[in-house]
């Protein structure tokens, strides 16, 4: 690969004008990773820039106007994305890969023999050195696409060499450009042109995914530090750009030689606690406007018949799902390919298993394993209930298999008939030669010239039209109520912004507090689970940052509701937002004053001591499997919470006092 040697780097903000042809705004400060370059921000999209400008070398004009319907930045509600005006943005998207690398990791990395389909993109996205960027973008919208998920390498970014003229000779303003320079044009042309772009971590070294080959997990080749860094590096980057509206964390975690990823474990192959920990830098320290989409674990276990091995995908979600700094933030996401399945790794000789694809399934259980591995996320009214992407799915052009092509149809069907947001990949491969990936949607020959979806005699193009162009939900999308769990199994969970402004509100206990507008209305009596809400309420705290600890029984006045218990009740007008532990033990609870007068102070005590007490229809969903759980109701608000230190007991939480608002 490329050295590491010291140059000069240009900002996003000048090399967009410099080499699209796009106006720039002013750039703004976003932090700089060890070794990397000097970053400034990308500039928003101009209003009224000439989508042709890029392509000025060889021609091609844009086939729609520049500046597309929407504004950024993104959000969700329930499960949908929204723009900023708050209607339904659906990512109907492809992949445009190149930038994570292509080499399959053997022989000399500059011969194009060694690398995924014989395509060498020298770390830049596929197809520039045989289209200029305008017409790539023009073939783009033909496609139906509003939106492209934009991988790249950690390595890719720490570069700066630059890449050879060949790589771009499509586009020659491009030449002497570093590969994240080069990323940099191709953000800011895309986003000019009226895209949405989704920063994709795809590999940590510039490989061809997804095998053992140092990219199986976020910290495989890095540190998680690093790693955090480095999001830190590329989401501050595109800060000004509010149509670069997401950050992919990672693709495709999976089991390396000798360690499975886990969700929730604690240690440092738990990629639950590492993409919480990516995205509260993101959102409070780089660039607060951008969606965190979390993907499933891809893999786990060693594929051999008679092992245990597993593809978890999203299963994990339905009882530990991320309570994010910001709400409204979090996507997550899933691959399906038809090679692949349920339990099938998608190896073919080595490795391969006797499970079954997902092309060997019929289309009644496809529909079934695909709402049992992702779907089943945008139910709403759960503590898991986000947007579901299906970040990547593809088939290839000249496949003749009649189970892969059902697949690919029944797969097709299903993503348009449920409304899910999507990505296909790849966007754009090579042709001629002996060369390229027949997966990719539009292919592109030395010359130029274009094959694919959109030029006749591909067997794809019916089931892609049928899903770009399906019925959706569209305008605009009502904010639902809230539902967050908070997990203190190995660490604290304070998810609001405000408190921690007032400091450690209990040293050396484990915190749990709700996320900024939501009240406290379950609790697990073991394990330390906690349920936040805004439902039939809303945001019931006042505006000040005031917050009251409560250690012991000095503001229970209104009555004994729990006898031989000690209660720790919030002071009148206040209620429960937050609890701390050390270990199974109760240690204090968090009150906050309400905004306005909270009603009666009489309330009924939900004992949780020796089973489940929790309103019908499981409101908020399963939110400490396996532990006993109270719940106020939807209308309630928690004031306390009761706990016996009698012998025997571990002072774990056993009621709570709910009163009605």
């Amino acid at each position: 690969m490329s050295r590491l040697l010291v140059r000069r780097v240009l900002p996003p903000v000048a090399l967009v004008a410099l080499l699209t042809g796009y106006p720039a705004a002013a750039p703004a400060a976003s932090p700089t990773p060890a070794a990397s370059p000097t970053p400034a921000a990308s500039p928003a999209p101009p209003a009224a820039a000439d989508p042709a400008a890029s392509g000025a070398d060889r021609g091609g004009p844009s086939a729609t106007p520049a500046a597309a319907s929407w504004t950024g930045p993104l959000s969700t509600r329930g499960r949908y994305v929204v723009d900023a005006s708050g209607d339904r943005f659906k990512l109907r998207s492809a992949n445009w890969g190149g930038a994570q690398g292509s080499w399959t990791g053997s022989g000399d990395s500059a011969d194009a023999a060694n690398h995924h389909a014989g395509e060498n993109s020298n770390l830049l996205p596929l197809g520039l050195d045989r289209a200029p960027l305008a017409t790539l973008l023009a073939d783009f919208h033909r496609l139906g696409i509003n939106s492209v998920r934009l991988p790249f390498a950690n390595e890719t970014i720490h570069v700066t060499d630059p890449v050879p003229d060949a790589a771009v000779a499509a586009n020659p303003r491009l030449r002497g450009k570093t590969p994240l320079e080069v990323y940099d044009a191709v953000v800011a042309a895309l986003t000019a042109d009226g895209f949405a772009v989704i920063l994709n971590n795809h590999s940590t070294t510039a490989r061809w995914c997804c095998g053992l080959d140092g990219n199986e997990r976020w910290n495989t080749s890095q540190t998680t530090a690093r790693w955090v860094d480095d999001w830190a590096f590329m989401a501050g980057r595109y800060r000004e750009n509010k149509r670069v509206v997401g950050a992919d964390l990672y693709n495709e975690v999976r089991r390396d030689i000798w360690d499975d990823p886990n969700w929730g474990g604690g240690d440092d192959h738990d990629w639950f606690a590492a993409a919480e920990q990516a995205a509260d830098r993101i959102l409070t320290q780089a660039n607060p406007d951008l969606l965190i989409v979390v993907e499933g674990i891809n893999w786990t276990g060693v594929p051999v018949d008679g092992l245990p091995h597993d593809r978890p995908t999203l299963t994990p979600v339905r009882t530990l799902s991320h309570t994010l700094l910001r709400s409204g933030k979090l996507v997550y996401s899933a691959h399906f390919y038809g090679f692949t399945g349920p339990r099938h790794s998608g190896a073919t000789g080595v490795g391969e298993t006797h499970d079954p694809r997902y092309q060997d399934l019929s289309r009644a259980e496809l529909y079934r394993v695909l709402r049992e591995q992702a779907l089943f996320v945008t139910d709403g009214g759960t503590h898991h209930t986000a947007p579901v992407w299906v970040s990547e799915f593809g088939v290839g052009a000249g496949e003749t298999g009649a189970r892969a092509r059902a697949w690919f149809a029944d797969v097709t069907d299903h993503l348009a008939a449920e409304d899910t947001d999507f990505a296909y990949w790849p966007l754009v491969g090579w042709s001629g030669d002996g060369k390229g990936d027949d997966f990719a949607l539009l292919r592109y020959d030395p010359a130029g010239r274009r094959s694919g979806i959109l030029d006749g005699g591909d067997w794809r193009a019916g089931d892609w039209r049928k899903l770009v162009g399906a019925p959706s939900r569209g305008g605009p999308v009502a904010v639902p109520a809230r539902w967050n769990m908070l997990t203190l199994d190995h660490a604290d969970a304070v998810r609001s912004l405000r408190t921690p402004a007032g400091g450690d509100w209990d040293p050396g206990a484990r915190k749990g507090v709700c996320p900024d507008g939501q009240r406290l209305i379950g609790l697990a009596h073991t394990g330390g689970r906690g349920l936040c809400t805004d439902t039939g309420t809303g945001d019931l705290r006042a505006a000040d940052g005031r917050y009251t600890v409560v250690r012991d029984e000095r503001y229970v006045t209104g009555g004994d509701w729990a006898t031989g218990y000690t209660k720790l009740e919030c002071p009148a007008g206040e209620f429960l937002i937050g609890y701390s532990v050390r270990g199974a033990a109760v240690s204090a609870a968090l009150c906050v004053p309400a905004r306005g007068p909270l009603g009666a102070t009489a309330g009924r005590t939900v004992w949780f001591d020796r089973g489940d007490n929790r309103p019908a229809g499981d409101p908020g969903g399963e939110f400490a499997h396996g532990r006993y759980k109270g719940q106020c109701g939807g209308g309630e608000y928690a004031a306390g919470i009761a706990y016996t230190g009698r012998v025997g007991s571990t002072a774990a939480p056993a009621a709570l006092l709910c009163r009605p608002r």
